[in-house]
């Protein structure tokens, strides 16, 4: 197939931010596609195969998008581009809007938009607004918490509840805390952390101490919900794969009124005593056909953390072994 020019206008576009430092956002896309990319000024040329082109300016024109959106672009988002239009790219993305259109942003947060990225994180996104109970089980680094997260901010913002409840099994400590020194909140901080700094990002760390202040948004271990029911709540337990089948009974039985629930896990990094099952892969077995409740599994292709990370739990599954990432 023969070889053809496309130019792409990119005036009023901060170039040194598009490209990346060193061209390297131009690098990833080079390396990736067949075709050369030249930038002379606010043009820019690119010379490929004609069935190449169209993608590469599809590419071109959801990284502008970010970027005036963002103010700032990464090569995390090059490759979680480039990865969803590889997957879709079907008659709903051939017109020359952005491929993530603006229903698919989850939240305007402090730092920025935060929005689904790839497909199986549309699917999350979606099931989470037409059902009240949702799982999301796959690997680390996956988005799984960070999402969940911010669609309870969301939802908090459009007044659909009018409290945030985040919890955590704290496997490490026996769920029991009384041991350790400290009052509870010293006690529990290491096990919530990755929560509560997903939480001060997306907020603002004077806004989440105020709302955590007002009992807006509570971050608690799973041993301190039981007996309670939750109304006009968003309800997160995180690393799910650390609850027992007990625990995850009785989390979901805090389900109240106007209240929606997720649940994230990883079930190959279940840190649970040898005689002890994991609620979520009981939970697994058992819920899936109850209507309302959704199951949505990611896998390595969903990985947004470092483009290594994706590599090594693809490693780690293919030898059988266990892994241990956080």
């Amino acid at each position: 197939m023969d070889n053809i020019d496309k130019k792409i206008n990119l005036e009023d576009i901060d170039l040194k931010a598009l490209l990346g430092f060193n061209d390297e956002n131009l690098d990833i896309l080079e390396n990736h596609f067949n075709s050369n990319l030249n930038v002379r000024g606010n043009l820019m040329t690119i010379s490929g195969p004609a069935d190449e082109i169209p993608i590469i300016e599809k590419v071109i024109n959801e990284l502008v998008y970010i970027l005036k959106k963002n103010r700032i672009l990464t090569t995390q988002d090059v490759t979680s581009v480039i990865r969803l239009l590889e997957v879709n790219n079907d008659s709903e993305t051939q017109d020359k809007s952005p491929v993530i259109k603006n229903s698919d942003i989850v939240l305007h947060s402090a730092k920025g938009i935060i929005r689904a990225k790839t497909p199986n994180q549309f699917e999350y996104y979606r099931r989470v607004q037409e059902n009240d109970i949702v799982f999301a089980i796959g690997p680390a680094g996956t988005g799984k918490t960070y999402l969940a997260v911010a669609m309870a901010i969301a939802s908090l913002r459009r007044n659909e509840v009018s409290k945030i409840v985040i919890s955590r099994p704290a496997v490490e400590a026996g769920e029991s805390l009384g041991f350790l020194p400290g009052d509870l909140k010293e006690k529990i901080d290491p096990y919530l952390k990755p929560l509560t700094d997903a939480l001060s990002e997306m907020l603002t760390p004077e806004k989440y101490h105020t709302m955590l202040d007002k009992e807006i948004i509570e971050v608690t271990p799973l041993a301190y919900m039981r007996g309670r029911t939750l109304n006009y709540s968003f309800i997160i337990l995180d690393e799910a794969q650390n609850a027992t089948i007990t625990q995850m009974k009785m989390f979901l039985t805090r389900l109240g009124v106007h209240s929606k629930a997720i649940i994230t896990g990883d079930i190959t990094q279940i840190d649970l005593p040898d005689n002890s099952k994991s609620g979520l892969v009981n939970a697994n077995h058992i819920l899936q056909n109850i209507d309302g409740i959704e199951f949505v599994y990611f896998n390595e292709k969903d990985v947004v953390r470092h483009k290594l990370v994706a590599d090594i739990i693809k490693a780690y599954e293919q030898n059988g072994n266990k892994s241990d990432i956080n």
